[in-house]
Order: C-alpha cells, then structure tokens, then sequence
C-alpha cells in the first residue's frame, strides 16, 4: 500500500514520574484549557451567522458549511488521533494540533471570502480534533492513580461548560466587537495553551511499536463514511431529508463506506482504527452509553435556547444566565465526584445522574409561554448535578479494564461516540422540533374558529385595543388577526419543545439498562491499567 517517511521530531525529555505528578494540574489546566477552545468552537460561530452572510454575501444554506465544515473534519479525525499520536509522539502531536487550530483562527477571522472562511474552519476542525480525546488519555497518564477522578473532573467541567458558553460568548462579542473576533479571542489562549503543552506534557512511558505500513484504505473509507455521515445530519432537516437526492446518495455512500470500513479493521493487520478494542465489553457498553449521553445532552443543548430566544423572547445574554447555574452546578459535582472516586461505584452514580436529568426534563416539559428566568433555576440544577453525576464515573469506568497503552484508543472511541451521539441528538431534535411544531399548530388551529365565541371575543377585544390607539377599522382587525396568529404560533412551539423535552428525558433512561454490562463499577482503572 505505501510507506510513510516521518521527520525526525525532537524528543520530549524523559520525566520521572514525581516530576510529572508535580505539574499535573498545570497540566490539566492547559490541555483542559485547549478543549474547551474546541467546543466553544463548536457552536460560538451559530449566532454569528447574520453577521457572516451580511460581510461575506452568502446564503443561509451557503453560509452553514462554516459549521459543517468544521464538526465534519472534526469528527473525521477523533478516531485517528491514537494513530497520529503513537507515529509523531504524543507531546508533539498534541502542541502542534493547538498550533493548527491557533493559526487557523487567525486566517478564519482574517478571512474575506467565503470559501477561505470555510477552508479554514476546516483547518480548525482537523487540529480541533485531537483536543479532546487526547486530553483524556493524557491526564490518566499525568494524574497518580488515586486522583485520576480529580484529573477527569477539571477535564469534565469543560467539557461540560464549552457548549453551553459557546452561544453565549458569541454573541456577546458579536455585539459588541466584530464576528471575526469570535476567532481572534483563540489567538492568546491557543499559544498559553501550547505553550505549557509542549514544556509539560510528558511522552507516555508504554511505547507502541508502529509498522511503517499505512492503512491507506481504513483511511480512506473513515474519512468518506464519517465525513457523509455527518454532513447528512447537519443537512438532513433543511433538505427534508430522504425527499432530497442529496440525503439519499450521503446516506448510501456513508453505509457502504461504513460497513466497509468496520470489515476492514477488523481483518487488516494494521487498522488505523483498532476496532478489536470493543472486545471489551466494559469498554463497549460505555461506549454506547456515550452515545447516549451525547444524544441527551447536545439535544437538550440545541432545543433550549431556541425554545427560550424564538418563543420566549430571551436575548443571548439572557440565555446564557438560564444556562450558567446549571454549568456551575455541573462543575461543582464533578469536583466532589472527582474527588471521591475510589469511594464510590460507577453504575450506582450513573443511574443517579440519570434520574436526575430525567427530573429536569420532565420539570423542562412543564414550560409554558409565561416561563419567566426564575422558574428555568432548579431544573437547570438538576440537568447539571445529573450530567456531573455522569461524566466522570462513566469515563473512568469505560475504560477500566484498558492497559494504559490502549487508553488513546479508547478515549478516541468514546469521545467519537458522544460527538456522534450529539449530531443524532441535533439532528434529531431538529426534526422533532418541527413536526412537534406543525402537529401543535393543528390541534389548535382546529379550536380557533371564527365561529367559536371565545375567538370571537378575543379578536373584537384586540381589534378595539388597536382602534383606541389609531388606525382604521379594517386595519384594526388585521392586526388582532396578526396577534392571535403569533399567540397560537407560540403555544405551537411551546408545546413542541415540551415534548421534546420529555422525549430527551425518557431515551436517556431507557439507556440504562446498558450498565449491566459493566463488569465493574469501580472508578479507578485496576491493576492492568496502572503504571
């Protein structure tokens, strides 16, 4: 198939593991710092879009690739980065993906085309990739044994906080500076990051020999399969899905490059993706609880904020305080949980966690159009103990039962699912959303008959309200026709997003029953992950 000369890269001098364990918060405060520049990155361009179509003259459809674009080559390189990371060294790989990521920001907002804007999105997202998943492994590696819940805890409240404070910033710079600054913000942050990386970050002590075959084909048929995966769920709903030729040949094109791809890794001798790691079955079932983990939780990330903003009138910074004491909670629980994780078992704080999002969305579907900011406070609380009840146990315990020279890999496979779990989750959302909508609309529309004496009296009392402040009749009555249109317009949506909610909440329960395939339930990896 092909060989691939590597450049001989300067090797990170070799720390003992008392230097290592001395900077392991500098360490998880950089490598943390850097993934949540990758999430924020995820969703901060969202409500920059008007702004983007107004300067660079797109479209709507045409101005969406610069989110495409980037979750597309992001996903695409998250199961490669084990492979990357064992053939150019871990500390190298890691720096110098911040480094492509940093000066991809700058030539995103430097850019003044659409077709630069979205090739550079793409550069973000390659070197975007690598910043979560490696992460994980390189603080199971830097953090003892006793305190690797700590290390996954610092980890997790960025992860948890990236999505949610995305749209949030956004919009705040937006408004009050210029959208290319939603880039330009990652310029300082990127270089500190990269900057302790490559001083800090250790290369791990377990070597894997790397052949110098390359799977050229595994690569080519991941890259086709996820990449048309992805872009069929980002453009799914707006294309109305299989009604469009577009969706039908993704589709078609991502099962056969999927299942080609799975066959494949599964016979080579040297996969670019070890799928044989799923062997596990501790690994397997989290997993797949990964997967809907993501799907809950990027769904209820996408459906809140629309139903608050479209329905409810809610500004972005408006949002972002409905958002923020969940986000706070959220870290607050990683951190006890983190902190006592040889104490407690996995499943039973995963079925807790659970429970609790449940109760929030239940408490979601209780919304109506007078929902004011205070009543979101308690269920945003419950959605973010939950969600930190979750994290932490559910990723230590996936990969328990891995040797530390397989942690990469697993971290990789994890991160991938909940990636993709999310896109579902947006996708599906999305959907749902608007059929939900429509289904709305009609059963109120079926009582809002002009006959109906109730409708009646509610148009004449709009109709004199306008007439005492001007206008003539016949102008009146358009606009009491108007009003009651938008009010039913809003029940509609209310009532389609509380259903959602409920929804989300009950797909996420009905996840659990995956826990019983965990052989252990115990936080901190066994004797055959230690060092």
């Amino acid at each position: 198939m092909g060989t691939l000369a590597l450049p001989r890269l300067a090797p990170a001098r070799q720390r003992t593991r008392d230097e290592i364990y001395a900077n392991r918060y500098l360490i998880a405060f950089a490598v943390t710092l850097a993934s949540v520049l990758e999430l924020v990155d995820t969703s901060i361009v969202n409500v920059a879009i008007p702004h983007m179509m107004g300067s660079l003259g797109a479209t709507l459809e045409e101005v969406a690739w610069v989110s495409t674009g980037y979750i597309v080559a992001n996903v695409i390189i998250l199961p490669l980065t084990s492979w990357l990371s064992n053939r150019f060294g871990r500390r190298n790989y890691y720096t110098g993906s911040i480094a492509l990521f940093t000066l991809a920001s700058f030539f995103c907002g430097n850019a003044h085309t659409l077709g630069s804007l979205v090739g550079a999105r793409i550069l973000q997202g390659i070197g975007g990739g690598a910043l979560i998943s490696t992460a994980q492994a390189i603080l199971f590696d830097v953090f003892p044994r006793e305190e690797r819940g700590i290390g996954q805890a610092i980890f997790g409240m960025g992860v948890m906080v990236g999505p949610t404070l995305g749209p949030t910033l956004g919009g705040w710079i937006t408004d009050n500076f210029a959208w290319p600054w939603i880039f330009y913000i990652n310029i300082p942050l990127g270089i500190m990051a990269g900057i302790l990386t490559w001083q800090l970050v250790p290369e791990p002590d377990h070597g894997v020999e790397q052949a110098d075959h390359v799977d050229w084909l595994g690569l080519g048929l991941l890259i086709v399969g996820i990449g048309c995966l992805q872009v069929l769920l980002e453009r799914g709903e707006s294309k109305d899905w299989f009604a469009s030729r577009e969706i039908i040949a993704e589709t078609v094109a991502a099962a056969v490059a999927l299942v080609w791809f799975v066959w494949h890794e599964l016979t080579t001798a040297h996969p670019v993706v070890d799928l044989r790691i799923l062997k596990n079955r501790q690994l397997a079932a989290g997993v797949t609880y990964g997967l809907a983990l993501g799907f809950a939780l990027y769904a209820s990330v996408f459906a809140l904020p629309v139903f608050l903003q479209t329905v409810l009138g809610f500004s972005a910074w408006d949002t972002g305080k409905v958002i923020l004491p969940g986000a706070l909670a959220s870290a607050v629980t990683m951190a006890f949980v983190g902190r006592n994780a040889a104490k407690l078992d996995a499943r039973v704080m995963i079925v807790i966690g659970t429970l609790l999002f449940f109760a929030s969305m239940w408490m979601h579907s209780r919304f109506t159009i007078f929902t004011g900011l205070g009543d979101t406070f308690w269920p945003m609380i419950l959605r973010g103990v939950g969600l930190g009840c979750i994290f932490v146990p559910l990723t230590n315990a996936s990969v328990a039962d891995l040797r530390p020279y397989q942690l990469a890999q697993g971290t990789g496979l994890f991160n991938l699912s909940r990636q993709l779990g999310g896109s579902f989750g947006i996708a599906i959302a999305a959907t749902l959303l608007h059929r939900f909508g429509e289904q709305s609309m009609e059963a109120l529309r079926a009582h809002q008959s002009l006959y109906d004496p109730a409708t009646q009296s509610y148009l004449g009392a709009l109709t004199r309200k306008f007439l005492m402040v001007g206008g003539d009749p016949m102008h009146a009555t358009m606009q009491a026709h108007a009003v009651l249109n938008y009010s039913v317009f809003r029940q509609a949506q209310t009532l389609a997003a509380t259903k959602l909610f409920l929804t989300m909440g009950i797909v996420f329960v009905c996840s659990l029953p995956l826990l019983l395939r965990f052989r252990t339930g115990r936080l901190i990896p066994g004797a055959g992950s230690g060092h």
